[in-house]
């Protein structure tokens, strides 16, 4: 026997839905980059972990985000996130130069 399917009232619908959470978020950069912004406690600049997340290899902003997961007595996170970054950054580009030779 199939079975009858209901509709969902309107209300219901809209209680499942956060409006204050994800209100300026609709592609996945940005809540990686929204969630990165939060876990190293710097929202001031979640603009720029967006950015970073757009524009940036994931594998490489993971290994950052582990380097300062892990570090102890951090006075700001967000500056070391930034420094560990671009030590990966200069990293590729010094295996980069050395391929072309």
């Amino acid at each position: 026997m199939a079975t009858q399917k209901t509709f969902s009232a309107v209300s219901e619908i809209l209680k499942k839905y956060k409006i204050d959470e994800d209100k300026y978020i609709s592609r996945e950069f940005q809540q990686y980059g929204y969630d990165l912004a939060e876990e190293l406690g710097d929202l001031k600049h979640k603009s720029l972990y967006i950015k970073l997340a757009k524009d940036y290899p994931r594998g490489r902003l993971e290994a950052a985000r582990s380097f300062v997961k892990d570090a102890e007595n951090v006075k700001s996170k967000g500056r070391l996130f930034m420094w560990k970054l671009s030590q990966l950054k200069a990293k590729k580009d010094d295996t980069q130069e050395e391929r072309r030779r």
